[in-house]
């Protein structure tokens, strides 16, 4: 039991930080290539994954999260980069597409994963003699696997449309400015809102079923 927990963290928790990492720099790239360049003025246009690192959010709740469900549920967040949508051109436009390069970006790691596991390193792994792919396949099999999973499952749960979350902002950026001044208004509860939909299992209704469908696209399941 402990023994494949810790596997689980091996495995996970750097795929996690990998998939926020570029997350939160696909954000501050995306704003910089529409006029905003605060994340680069701050140094967060980085693939060095610490200073996007929040201790609690990238490292603290996944492992945690990771623990009490026997490695069958897991969530990370980065520290979000800055952003100033007075810098945009259309600010409501420039957040709606940079809030979208976050998960569009993961679901772009998770296929180049899926490539690089099944054509690349399984084939590898195949013709390695059994010493180098039990020790060293074998584990780096699990790790590209475990960066579809972490990555399909980052992009779905950040596009629930409820900001902050950013599904949230691409909504918000979408509908009329009135309606759009109206819901972004629930922005400071947001999360409480996403905490309340995770424990009452509505999350899952809508969560899953795009989970599933990503991963049968990609072979996973």
């Amino acid at each position: 039991m402990e023994t494949e927990l810790i596997r689980k963290f091996v495995v996970y928790i750097p795929a996690l930080l990998v998939a926020v990492t570029f997350h939160e720099v696909a954000h501050g790239y995306v704003a910089l290539r529409l006029g905003d360049p605060t994340a680069k003025l701050l140094g967060r246009l980085t693939l060095n994954p610490i200073p996007h690192i929040d201790l609690f959010g990238s490292i603290i709740m996944p492992a945690i999260l990771i623990y009490i469900s026997n490695g069958q549920f897991f969530f990370a967040y980065a520290k979000p980069v800055p952003i100033n949508p007075m810098n945009f051109r259309n600010p409501r436009k420039g957040m709606a597409l940079s809030a979208a390069a976050g998960p569009v970006t993961n679901i772009l790691l998770a296929l180049a994963s899926v490539i690089l596991l099944k054509l690349v390193f399984a084939p590898i792994a195949g013709l390695s003699p059994e010493m180098v792919r039990e020790t060293l396949m074998k584990p780096l099999l699990m790790i590209i696997s475990a960066s579809v999973i972490v990555n399909v499952v980052l992009a779905t749960f950040n596009m629930i449309p409820i900001p902050p979350l950013d599904g949230g902002r691409v909504l918000t950026g979408l509908l009329p400015s009135r309606q759009a001044l109206f819901f972004s208004k629930i922005e400071p509860f947001g999360f409480i809102i996403v905490l309340v939909l995770i424990y009452t299992g509505i999350a899952n209704l809508f969560i899953m079923p795009v989970i599933t469908f990503f991963l049968n696209i990609f072979g996973m399941l």
